[in-house]
């Protein structure tokens, strides 16, 4: 009843495999992944889906990805992590999504810089960066 000045109100809303709206505006699609053996989830909002933190996509999942503007994947480094894509297969899981741009963050310090690694990437695929903007 008397809550202190400035204490965090929560609403807990709970996210499953099933869509949702955001505002009745935006409707967000969950696609499940897995980070190791954690499963996890990327989200689809409109033209945009962001997967990130995770090193596996369920095949089943990528029709909830076709038809995509941009498309944002994490990338650790170069060969095979644990828990994260690597280089080479964020590149693949781009390529496999076809969105007109694809950005990879998530990027750790055993990649090249930015100019460097932009220049190794296929087209229409690039190093995100601190404070890129994209929009819809």
């Amino acid at each position: 009843e008397k809550k202190y000045p400035g204490a965090p109100e929560w609403h807990i809303h709970l996210i499953d495999e099933n869509p949702f709206m955001i505002d009745s505006k935006v409707e967000v699609i969950p696609i499940r992944g897995l980070h190791y053996k954690l499963p996890v989830l990327g989200y689809r909002f409109g033209n945009i889906a962001y997967c990130t933190d995770m090193n596996h996509i369920p095949e089943e999942e990528f029709a909830k990805l076709q038809g995509l503007e941009h498309f944002v994947i994490n990338c650790v480094k170069y060969g095979k992590h644990i828990s994260h894509y690597s280089l080479e297969e964020a590149v693949a899981v781009a390529q496999k999504v076809g969105a007109k741009h694809s950005w990879l963050t998530h990027i750790s310090h055993q990649l090249p810089c930015y100019e460097t690694l932009a220049d190794e990437l296929p087209a229409g695929i690039l190093p995100a960066y601190d404070g890129l903007t994209i929009e819809a």
